[in-house]
């Protein structure tokens, strides 16, 4: 059987080509490539025209990382450090919603996890130094991420792929103040923020807010891409 496809989500915006600038879709290549080195075949997803039949063609699809997610998705006023692409925002619910309806495997990544908690009817802690009076989970100085343990809920998705804890890279200045009907199963010690949420009623929904791609560790690309398989099959087997 072919690999798996998996969607990832996008960014749109400003970049230079040359001496041009255009408007583009644009994503960090280490998406792509945990994908790839994972088992999976890795398809990009704009967030321009946005339609729920780009699902019809997907294996799994992956919420990955960028801007903050808009306050207005869960009824609180922005933050001054709040930076918003509501486009994206309506696109990726549109697909998230009818990802979760129809039980696709899906991923979320630092954003995504925080867009899966809104989706789920949850909130965020808009700009984190102001609830936690520090800034570990985005340095402003030195090294590009922040790293810190996180532990898991035994016996859950995440405790299953990773075990009883693993060490995270983060960068990230909003997190989940409150998973609506999401399960959360991960967190910091240091903080005690929410680091992992899932929900079991479905094949594969799991969220993440650290950045697996930009690490060797690829163990939630496998268990994932492994899910997307599996979908793939029992789609292939259906009269």
């Amino acid at each position: 059987m072919s690999r798996p496809v998996i969607g990832l989500t996008t960014y749109a915006e400003e970049t230079r080509f040359g001496l041009n600038d255009t408007f583009s879709a644009v994503l960090p290549l280490s998406y792509v490539h945990a994908v790839h080195a994972s088992g999976g075949r890795a398809v990009l997803v704009t967030p321009d025209d946005p339609d729920i039949d780009v699902l019809d063609g997907l294996d799994g699809i992956m919420f990955t990382g960028g801007s903050d997610v808009n306050p207005d998705l869960y009824g609180e006023p922005p933050h001054a450090t709040t930076k918003v692409k509501p486009e994206r925002d309506t696109a990726e619910l549109l697909l998230m919603r009818a990802a979760l309806a129809a039980d696709l495997p899906l991923l979320g990544i630092c954003r995504g996890m925080q867009l899966m908690c809104v989706a789920y009817g949850g909130r965020l802690h808009q700009h984190l130094p102001d609830v936690l009076g520090h800034n570990d989970h985005r340095p402003v100085s030195g090294p590009k991420f922040g790293e810190h343990p996180v532990v898991l809920t035994g016996g859950t998705l995440a405790a299953k792929i990773l075990g009883d804890s693993v060490m995270v890279n983060s960068f990230h200045h909003q997190g989940c103040a409150d998973p609506g009907t999401l399960t959360p199963t991960g967190w910091c010690p240091d903080d005690n923020l929410i680091e992992v949420v899932e929900d079991a009623s479905k094949s594969f929904a799991l969220g993440v807010q650290w950045h697996p791609e930009d690490t060797t560790d690829f163990r939630v690309f496998a268990a994932f891409i492994e899910a997307a398989r599996a979908h793939k099959s029992s789609v292939a087997i259906r009269p």
